[in-house]
């Protein structure tokens, strides 16, 4: 069989056999925790998930980082589990967890053999109810977030985000990094932990999803068990400044010392998350760069040889969304000149409707990353999560891949059109530190 045909069919196959909807049920507690429950008996696993809506843009713009800290500080312990305990009791019982932190939340898991349900809840409940926070605690996390840091500095192209955002947003708190500023941890006191806990680890403020092979009646019996008792906290409210809109080109230059190439960049602030414009955007970042067959790939790496490497992502968040393009030069290949290259992409993009063939990869694409999205429970738990935190609309599980099918070539013009101007972005030249 022809490889493309034995790939489409496989596609095809693929999301014909994920074709029916996730089917779950919500329900919120008396202390305002949402629960989102999905039974799939086909496997003996389980992911018990939390996501509080809690992430970078929230904290004190004095006190940065606190947010990914308790990503760390969460697993010290708590009143009922010692310190070190944690990861024992989940690895001696088949299971394994994880957390990260983003600007807008941060999200805890682990994944357990079925007949670990109660296990996991009780865990979870333990993180939420009376975790430990004491001066043992902070410093050694103090200790792990500063090398996590420093490990991450010393990457290449490491502090590019960082000063893209620093140059996309001056008064929203995207301008900052999650991992924060190493100064504000290490001034933080107990108390400042103590309050930022008490303000966001809260039932109110967070969602628990339990996905798997659960029964459901049981389920919610071992829920009211185990977070019932957990007392309500204050509204979280959250009154954000609004960026004033770019109108004219902003020309940076940028150094690191961990860089031997130079990097070119364009970077855009985009819409919201929630958008049907944002989904657009990915659909425009697959279509210059999503592969070796894309645009730009063809374009200036393979045809030029003018890039070693190119790039476009469109980072969406649930307030702004961040879209850049970029490409590493090759050769004596001047900035300039990769900035004019991809431009005239840009331009096409916006005066030519792009081919039904490009098209109908870009539309395959998406339908193997929702199949793939969603093809494990844990990958379920995430989406339930996810979708209900920071779009307040679960049911995307499940249409959100319409939406991505009846988006059009025009739209994809129109889009280019009002978001991809010179007038609008950031253009960074970041460069090797002499």
């Amino acid at each position: 069989m022809n490889i493309k045909l034995l790939y489409f069919f496989t596609v095809f196959l693929s999301i014909n056999s994920f074709s029916q909807s996730v089917e779950y049920e919500k329900y919120t507690l008396n202390n305002g925790l949402d629960v989102i429950l999905h039974k799939d008996n086909s496997s003996p696993v389980i992911t018990t998930a939390v996501m509080y809506h809690i992430g970078a843009k929230d904290e004190n713009p004095e006190k940065t980082g606190f947010a990914h800290f308790f990503e760390h500080l969460l697993f010290e312990g708590s009143k009922n589990i010692k310190r070190g305990q944690w990861d024992i009791l989940v690895n001696s019982n088949g299971g394994r967890y994880n957390a990260n932190t983003t600007a807008d939340r941060t999200y805890y898991y682990v994944v357990f053999p079925s007949n670990n349900l109660e296990l996991s809840l009780w865990l979870e409940s333990e993180r939420m109810l009376h975790p430990v926070i004491n001066q043992i605690g902070i410093d050694t996390q103090k200790e792990v977030v500063k090398e996590e840091k420093r490990r991450g500095e010393n990457r290449p192209y490491a502090k590019l985000f960082d000063y893209i955002q620093q140059e996309l947003f001056k008064v929203h708190p995207y301008k900052g990094s999650v991992i924060g500023e190493m100064d504000h941890l290490s001034s933080a006191t107990l108390n400042d932990f103590a309050a930022f806990n008490k303000k966001f680890h809260v039932p109110n403020n967070a969602v628990l999803v339990i996905a798997g092979d659960i029964n459901i009646e049981k389920t919610k019996t071992l829920i009211d068990q185990y977070f019932g008792e957990i007392k309500r906290g204050n509204i979280v409210t959250r009154n954000l400044p609004k960026e004033d809109p770019i109108k004219e080109t902003i020309f940076k230059e940028a150094y690191d010392e961990n860089i031997q190439i130079p990097l070119k960049i364009l970077a855009y602030r985009t819409p919201s998350m929630k958008t049907r414009e944002s989904r657009v955007l990915d659909m425009i970042s697959t279509y210059l760069s999503g592969g070796q067959s894309s645009i730009l790939y063809k374009k200036l790496v393979d045809k030029k040889k003018m890039a070693l490497q190119v790039l476009a992502a469109n980072n969406a968040q649930e307030d702004y969304g961040i879209y850049f393009i970029g490409g590493l030069p090759l050769g004596d290949t001047e900035l300039s000149t990769l900035t004019i290259e991809i431009d005239e992409e840009i331009d096409k993009l916006k005066n030519e409707l792009i081919s039904e063939r490009d098209f109908q990869k870009i539309q395959n694409k998406y339908e193997s990353q929702y199949v793939s999205s969603n093809s494990t429970v844990e990958g379920i738990a995430n989406s339930l999560a996810r979708y209900h935190t920071l779009y307040g609309d679960i049911d995307l599980i499940n249409n959100e891949i319409d939406i991505y099918r009846s988006i059009s070539r025009e739209e994809i013009q129109l889009v280019a059109k009002k978001y991809l101007n010179k007038n609008q972005r950031l253009e960074l030249n970041y460069l090797p530190k002499k």
